[in-house]
């Protein structure tokens, strides 16, 4: 079936809020529900019923039917292909401390077509261990097993003094994304994509959050 190719005005949040809805299709698709209406979407999840249409209407062109809604098996395949879930995105990842080692023992990153093929670390004690199946490697053979692997994409969990240096690595050896949870600021050519994940900034949006919530109490 031919998908829908139109992104004017797609926006950041919801790329983000993609994700929610095809947990919550799962969800229905693994209770036998076959059609859900984006008003039942949107009241699981806590939005707009008109902004979960439009979201949705970037993922698949065929609309939802007058009181029947979406076919959820159909709207599931939709989604998925829309986030890239079939294009299988190999990744490496660097700094197998907690969070690295966290990252890696997570299986649920297959469901968006991402899949770790190796980590590396300056810890020699660490060398040749496995971790969920991804064998830890001297940060020395990062650009051999890149390069031989095909990954475009890397993880960066190392201290924030050397993940510039890291990133350099990384797309020296050809890698075209970074999702880099290093509390710091990267900066990669205009050819490469890079995500920053801070912790301490969503930590501290959720706090003041609670507070407001709190003080409405």
């Amino acid at each position: 079936m031919e998908r829908k190719n139109q992104r004017d005005g797609l926006s950041v949040a919801t790329l983000r809020r993609m994700p929610s809805y095809l947990r919550y299709l799962k969800i229905l698709r693994s209770q036998g529900v076959k059609n859900v209406s984006s008003v039942a979407i949107a009241t699981e999840i806590g939005l707009n019923p008109v902004q979960v249409k439009k979201d949705i209407s970037y993922a698949t062109k065929v609309p939802g039917k007058p009181k029947i809604g979406f076919v959820v098996e159909e709207l599931i395949d939709n989604i998925e292909d829309f986030l890239g879930c079939y294009n299988i995105k190999d990744a490496v990842l660097v700094g197998v401390g907690k969070l690295g080692r966290t990252l890696l023992s997570y299986n649920g990153f297959s469901n968006y077509g991402l899949n770790i093929v190796a980590a590396f670390d300056s810890n020699a004690e660490l060398w040749d261990i496995d971790v969920n199946g991804k064998k830890i490697y001297p940060i020395e053979k990062l650009s051999d097993i890149i390069v031989s692997s095909g990954a475009k994409m890397g993880i960066i969990t190392v201290p924030k003094a050397s993940a510039q240096s890291v990133c350099d690595m990384l797309v020296g050896a050809g890698v075209k994304g970074i999702w880099n949870f290093a509390a710091t600021h990267l900066n990669v050519p205009d050819d490469v994509a890079l995500k920053n994940e801070d912790l301490a900034a969503s930590l501290a949006i959720l706090s003041q959050q609670l507070t407001e919530k709190l003080k409405s109490e």
